[in-house]
């Protein structure tokens, strides 16, 4: 990932906080401050399927954070001093979570269309889309994964021995 040309170029990323069964991200995150990018991670809006980006300060505020009824840590409902980065400059790269995925970059997500919702905003902000890599286990690779006309395709999908 660190190597990759388009993480390399790009300035403004977000990444999500990995979950016990995703790929894990923290050390992606560390490297995104230490190449002095910024760093932007989702808060979900529960009962909806608005998702916002907001700015991290350091690897090391991710211990500030509140953990969610899904056991997912993210800034807290009250906190509105962060950046949100459609608010600001737009992303340059999104990495995203999945549990599935197919070769024509189509993506099964945990159903709620955070992201499809969040990359149709993305669309709309003077920069567009951002680039899109999914980061996936092998096993996680499908034949086909089912889509309906609100998916959004992701450009990229890492996985081991790709």
């Amino acid at each position: 990932v660190i190597d990759h040309p388009k993480y390399q170029e790009s300035k403004r990323i977000a990444i999500f906080l990995s979950m016990p069964d995703e790929v894990q991200t923290e050390e992606i995150i560390k490297d995104i401050f230490k190449q002095g990018k910024e760093c932007f991670i989702p808060r979900y809006k529960p009962q909806s399927n608005h998702m916002d980006m907001l700015k991290l300060s350091s690897a090391e505020d991710i211990s500030s954070l509140a953990l969610t009824s899904w056991n997912i840590l993210q800034p807290s409902d009250d906190d509105n001093a962060r950046e949100e980065a459609l608010a600001g400059g737009g992303l340059d790269l999104i990495f995203m979570p999945g549990l599935g995925f197919d070769k024509k970059g189509n993506r099964l997500g945990r159903g709620k269309g955070y992201y499809d919702t969040y990359l149709e905003r993305c669309m709309k902000h003077p920069r567009g889309k951002p680039y899109t890599i999914a980061l996936a286990y092998r096993e996680q690779i499908c034949e086909s994964v089912p889509v309906t006309e609100n998916d959004v395709p992701i450009d990229e999908i890492l996985y081991e021995d790709c």
